[in-house]
């Protein structure tokens, strides 16, 4: 590893392999070949954005722990903090002051909006050639869905037809798959 110091014998900052750890580093300059021992730094500090979880029709105020230098993207992963309870979540929008940017520096972020992904509920549509009948699935969000597929939904089975996934697209080819995370809807026919 190394590490950017100031050098006594160069005089100016220079970088340095260290050779041990412990409570300070033992740290050699890279120019110059000199020895010599400097303090350990100070880890900074995490940042505590405040994070509001979504889970289809209720909402939890909870925690994300972000280092300064993070930047945060609509669709990154994070693990939020609700009292003792960990939960993984996606990010959905980031609130700025009175912005809604789709990235910020971790010290510009008031809020992040966010929706739970261990455990999502799959809209499905089945169609059984008169009506077509609403269904809801509580899953996994690293559950796959196949076009093709079939499922056994509220005690009907259904071969699954189409896929529409949250970016909007839809998915008709057979065989094709989806996490549960990523869907939308999924439109099946009752066999």
């Amino acid at each position: 590893m190394t590490y950017e110091v100031l050098c006594p014998i160069c005089g100016e900052e220079t970088t340095h392999s260290i050779l041990k750890e412990s409570s300070d580093l033992l740290v050699q300059c890279k120019v110059c070949s000199h020895v010599h021992h400097v303090s350990r730094p100070i880890p900074p500090e995490p940042i505590v954005v405040r994070t509001i979880i979504s889970d289809e029709d209720s909402s939890k105020v909870g925690t994300i722990e972000l280092n300064e230098s993070d930047i945060c993207f609509i669709g990154d992963f994070f693990v939020a903090d609700v009292g003792e309870e960990v939960y993984t979540v996606e990010v959905c929008g980031i609130e700025v002051g009175q912005r809604r940017p789709s990235r910020a520096k971790a010290p510009d972020i008031t809020a992040l909006w966010t929706r739970l992904i261990d455990s999502v509920v799959v809209k499905i549509s089945v169609h059984d050639g008169m009506r077509t009948i609403p269904c809801y699935l509580r899953c996994d969000g690293e559950r796959d869905f196949q076009i093709g597929g079939i499922e056994n939904i509220e005690g009907m089975s259904a071969r699954i037809t189409h896929i529409k996934m949250r970016n909007g697209s839809m998915m008709r080819k057979d065989g094709w798959k989806a996490y549960a995370r990523k869907i939308r809807r999924v439109y099946g026919t009752r066999l």
